[in-house]
């Protein structure tokens, strides 16, 4: 006989108790998620009509920009409806559900950052063959690659927790769903679960960190031995907007899914750092350090405002 009433929802505290703070915090992170959609949106436009973005460079780019997309949608929209709402609900399907596009999103990006890697380590350290070893074929793979093996690790730690039972309150101390928060909340036996979990983020982080660490490893070695200042200072500068990614990615992912779940501060400013802040900062990342993504940019935008005025034009011709 069960001696506990299981749950159907979760409340998630989110952020501050404190109305005037929830203000604030709905406008700022309103003005993030906007500007996430917005940086994005372009880097995928200008990649999808500028012939000159065709490399695989720009391939993964482009997708790493939908991905981001994706990532911040699928938590921030449930953060700002809770900074102005007195309920604060999520139904544990839906939590369920935005655990499983947390951990897929997310590790699908840590390969995807991993492919970019092994595509700036093909670029520099072997020029010559770089069209043959990044061939159109082989890029589809990595990427779809990325997806499906993500898409299994997330799919085996979902089936996993939907055999819980939760009863502990139902409180989340969290702005959104992810599988360490849950484990505290269910009365089952959750070993299983954190065993899972531990192992497939360490195989997937370690993987993907180590096909990395290789990448810049070969890289910088490269770089080191150029003899032209000039060569040693446009490859450092092809790679900072990466590594810079990947720093903030990996660092505060690891950190939140290695410490223990408490609760704490921190575990609410890591997840925001990988899930809402790091796409925010990923499209100026890479269009401020790139020149041809710059200037296409800027084609791209005078299109668009000639366009608009010759529809202002015509509209007026005909008034």
């Amino acid at each position: 006989m069960r001696n506990f009433s299981v749950v159907s929802e979760f409340i998630l505290l989110g952020l501050s108790d404190d109305a005037q703070v929830q203000a604030l915090l709905f406008v700022a992170f309103l003005v993030i998620y906007v500007l996430t959609l917005t940086g994005n949106t372009m880097i995928l436009l200008v990649i999808r009509v500028d012939a000159h973005l065709r490399s695989p460079m720009y391939f993964f780019l482009g997708h790493l920009s939908f991905l981001d997309l994706l990532y911040s949608s699928v938590s921030t929209p449930k953060m700002l409806e809770n900074l102005v709402s007195e309920t604060k609900t999520i139904p544990v399907k839906g939590c369920l559900a935005q655990a499983f596009f947390v951990f897929a999103i997310g590790g699908t990006e840590a390969l995807l950052l991993a492919v970019m890697a092994y595509d700036r380590y093909a670029a520099i350290c072997h020029p010559l063959l770089y069209g043959q070893m990044m061939n159109d074929w082989f890029c589809q793979v990595l990427v779809w690659g990325s997806w499906i093996l993500a898409i299994l690790n997330s799919l085996i730690n979902t089936l996993l927790a939907v055999s819980l039972d939760f009863c502990h309150y139902g409180t989340i101390h969290n702005y959104n769903c992810e599988f360490p928060s849950l484990f505290p909340l269910s009365c089952s036996d959750v070993s299983t679960n954190a065993t899972a979990i531990v192992c497939t983020f360490v195989i997937h982080a370690s993987g993907t960190f180590l096909l990395v660490v290789c990448s810049y490893g070969c890289i910088f070695s490269t770089i080191l031995n150029m003899s032209s200042t000039r060569g040693r200072s446009k490859a450092f500068s092809t790679c900072s907007s990466h590594l810079t990614i990947v720093t903030l990615y990996f660092g505060s992912a690891c950190l939140r899914y290695v410490m223990p779940t408490s609760g704490s501060p921190m575990e609410t400013f890591f997840s925001l750092q990988y899930s809402v802040i790091t796409p925010m900062l990923n499209p100026f990342v890479y269009s401020l350090k790139n020149k041809e993504v710059k200037m296409a940019m800027r084609k791209l935008l005078a299109r668009c405002c000639q366009h608009f005025g010759e529809v202002d034009q015509r509209h007026r011709v005909k008034s």
